[in-house]
């Protein structure tokens, strides 16, 4: 079994084929079959996110591209952009993973968040879809065309302020009297 282990932006031989649905894209440790039938094991990065089209070094020199599988999805349309704003504003405010395009919103097979955005007055349809999220204001970006590093975030990350605990304070000494 070879271990794929580095995310690299080019190559110029694809050896093989990793069909994943979004679930497993998010795992970072994992083993999986590739289109030939090979066993692997993925040791990426804690947090990595693959994404359709994303190419995988493994061992050996060998490469490996990702595909993101058709999985059941819910498609929700509106008859407005202030509508779809609505909408995309209640998903978000619900941590709901919501892939965006020209119109549409996708978003995982879920009855509660359907009646949700059917009840905000949205369209929802089934569809069977390569699922592909957005990152997150954190998370560099949409899709796999984007670097990693700290050029790539689409917004500052906030500073973090110190945690001050009750070990951190000096104890008061007495007044002297």
């Amino acid at each position: 079994m070879i271990s794929l282990h580095t995310r690299i932006p080019v190559a110029d031989v694809v050896h093989d084929t990793l069909l994943l649905p979004f679930e497993q894209r998010e795992r970072c440790r994992q083993r999986a079959r590739l289109a030939s039938g090979e066993e692997v094991a993925l040791f990426l990065v804690r947090g990595t996110v693959l994404r359709d089209g994303d190419l995988l070094l493994g061992e050996g020199g060998r490469v490996v591209r990702v595909e993101a599988a058709l999985e059941p999805t819910y498609v929700v349309r509106c008859g407005d952009a202030t509508l779809l704003a609505r909408c995309a504003f209640h998903l978000g405010n619900r941590h709901t993973q919501t892939e965006v395009g020209i119109g549409w919103l996708r978003i995982r097979v879920d009855p509660v968040l359907r009646e949700m955005v059917e009840g905000l007055g949205a369209d929802v349809g089934e569809e069977l879809a390569k699922f592909e999220p957005e990152a997150g204001a954190y998370g560099g970006g949409h899709g796999h065309h984007h670097e990693q590093g700290p050029g790539s975030l689409l917004a500052p990350v906030p500073l973090r302020q110190k945690i001050h605990r009750p070990s951190d304070i000096a104890p008061i000494a007495p007044d002297p009297v």
